[in-house]
């Protein structure tokens, strides 16, 4: 039944975007694994996908798959209606773009925190653990009690990297600090998310980072439920869902990175690559709450400074990526030139390099 309600989501999605086709012809999808409520990274692509309406005049649509099934059904259908460009929007998107992708070469698939670009399927690479080092560095400052918790969703990749950019900005400054994680295996179920917090604050946690999208809105209704305790945003400045309790929010500004791309594939002139993005390109950031800024102390705001500037520079590394996070250029047969119109550039014979090369 699940399945075939998607299947009538999927269809009244494809066929009522809701704005009139833009002169243009070009059309762009939007798959999301959750729920774009979550006030996080689902709402922060829905968000994109907006701006892109706004800004570029194109017609939009967007479909929630969560499954495998239904994220490989969604890329295909939003292919064969001959969508332009189509951002899945999640490291889980990867294998199933590429198999969708080589059915159907005049699509662009956008894989967001991907693993390598293949064919007309691109990665667009979010260094959050460029923020999440810094909002570390703030928690291991402030914590009482140096136990620091982290509420996550699925321990995907990206995920974990966030984490440890968590834990070790958190023990630049402060080395006593231990730090507690939990992963509830979804990233819908708040309640979850709110009993794996009152867990960690029971253990002693007294400061939060999260990457659980719609499931640490659980995360946060257990701050308020508790005294002393702190929660640090993720993917989007998060203040506002608990004003008095999240001193910063480690940002990913997904709105502007869509736009860059959407203006390339408008313009003809996107071409396959892996697009990365720290700390330096301002699309990944850390965002302080005016209204806690002076909980923190004029010597640590030095710091945390001086670190950020370090990041951007490259000479301070977050995080280590893991193999599964080192996107690459993969060799792929060439094909012959494809008409104009999709956004893909015309007349050119795409080149992929050999043998893989990270990119960082």
């Amino acid at each position: 039944m699940r399945l075939n309600w998607f299947h009538a989501v999927m269809l009244l999605a494809l066929l009522s975007c809701g704005k009139p086709a833009a002169p243009s012809g070009l059309r762009v999808g939007l798959i999301t694994p959750g729920s774009i409520a979550d006030a996080a990274w689902n709402s922060g692509a829905y968000a994109g996908l907006q701006q892109i309406h706004d800004s570029l005049g194109l017609a939009i649509s967007h479909v929630e798959a969560r499954t495998p099934a239904e994220q490989d059904e969604a890329l295909r259908t939003y292919a064969a209606q001959r969508y332009s460009l189509v951002f899945a929007h999640g490291f889980e998107f990867q294998n199933a773009a590429e198999r969708v992708s080589a059915e159907y070469p005049n699509t662009v698939f956008i894989v967001t925190s991907g693993a390598r670009a293949h064919g007309n399927v691109s990665p667009l690479i979010f260094k959050l653990e460029d923020a999440s080092y810094l909002a570390g560095m703030v928690a291991g400052g402030l914590t009482r009690s140096n136990i620091l918790g982290f509420v996550g969703g699925i321990e995907l990749p990206p995920i974990k990297s966030a984490y440890e950019g968590w834990v070790n900005g958190a023990t630049a400054v402060n080395p006593k600090v231990q730090s507690r994680e939990i992963y509830l295996n979804s990233f819908d179920d708040a309640a979850a998310g709110r009993e794996a917090a009152l867990a960690l604050i029971r253990v002693g946690a007294d400061m939060f980072h999260h990457n659980a999208d719609a499931a640490a809105l659980g995360l946060f209704q257990a701050a308020k439920e508790s005294r002393g305790v702190y929660v640090f945003g993720a993917n989007a400045d998060q203040s506002a869902l608990a004003p008095a309790l999240v001193p910063g929010s480690a940002v990913i500004d997904l709105p502007r990175a869509f736009l860059l791309v959407a203006n390339e594939v408008k313009a003809g002139s996107f071409t396959p690559k892996v697009e990365s993005f720290g700390l330096g390109s301002g699309v990944v950031r850390y965002d302080v709450n005016p209204a806690l800024d002076t909980l923190v102390p004029a010597a640590l705001k030095a710091r945390v400074k001086a670190a950020a500037d370090s990041i951007a520079a490259g000479t301070l590394v977050p995080a280590a990526r893991p193999a599964s996070m080192q996107a690459r250029i993969r060799k792929s047969p060439t094909r012959p030139s494809h008409r104009s119109g999709n956004g893909v550039r015309s007349g050119v014979r795409q080149k992929f390099a050999e043998p893989e090369v990270p990119t960082t």
